[in-house]
């Protein structure tokens, strides 16, 4: 039988199998007399006994790799909280690095979602030992605002969506301390109480802004009033971002 201690981690290749197991594999090949129910109970043994191995070998790595692994300092706005996060490209930057010594790669994918208007995104954290884990998160992608109206297209919906849930998604699987949780020993400032269904829609403003002023023009009339107020109040100088990003789309589509 093969030790169930962990893999050390500089050691990151599919482990063996044990060699009693493979001894008793090759006596029953060269056996006429063996049973074939017995033969099929040892190979299943064995397989057992690789996922077993290859488990063991992520484990280890994913412990080795979180521990090397530092808060991230935010470069970007949350206007859920009125609070700075970091990008998926800020995550990944400094996480990829690491997880990829440590033998890890990821990969992601879209499913259908059991919740109505909603999509599953999923991602495959694979190993080099053999093997991988799945994780996933279900984001609406309907397009609607609060009040039931549309505020953006089911496309630009999806986009948005994929996009939080890969940010996420990264964040949760290496369990991450971002900026917008380190207030240095300070008590945090009081966030803005932002409607309900806010967060989403202004996600959607920053995806349509890619496509022009014109785009960016109609998502932002088909507002709820009521957000539009809230943006001017708490969010002018995201939205000036927003206008500044669709100008530069336009002329650059012309």
């Amino acid at each position: 039988m093969s030790s169930n201690l962990p893999v050390p981690v500089k050691e990151m290749t599919l482990q063996p199998v044990s060699t009693g197991t493979m001894g008793m594999i090759e006596r029953a090949v060269s056996d006429p007399n063996f049973n074939a129910e017995n033969f099929k109970t040892l190979v299943e043994f064995r397989d057992r006994e690789i996922a077993r191995n290859a488990e063991t070998a992520f484990n280890a790595a994913m412990h080795a790799a979180q521990a090397e692994m530092r808060p991230i300092e935010a470069d970007a706005n949350n206007p859920q909280t009125r609070s700075r996060y970091a990008t998926y490209a800020k995550l990944d930057k400094a996480l990829r690095p690491i997880y990829s010594k440590h033998g890890f790669s990821q990969s992601f994918n879209t499913v259908d979602s059991p919740i109505a208007d909603h999509m599953r995104v999923l991602c495959y954290v694979s190993h080099v030992a053999g093997h991988t884990r799945t994780y996933q998160i279900d984001i609406p992608t309907d397009g609607k605002g609060a009040k039931g109206n549309d505020v953006m297209t089911k496309t630009h919906a999806v986009g948005a969506g994929a996009s939080y849930a890969m940010r996420y998604l990264l964040k949760m699987i290496w369990n991450v301390l971002v900026g917008e949780d380190d207030r240095d020993g300070n008590e945090p400032p009081a966030p803005v109480r932002d409607p309900e269904g806010f967060q989403r829609q202004f996600t959607g403003l920053e995806i349509v802004a890619e496509d022009g002023t014109p785009a960016l023009n109609t998502a932002w009339k088909a507002l709820p009033e009521a957000f539009r107020h809230h943006v001017f109040a708490h969010y002018r100088r995201e939205w000036e971002a927003m206008k500044t990003k669709a100008s530069k789309a336009t002329k650059g589509a012309a």
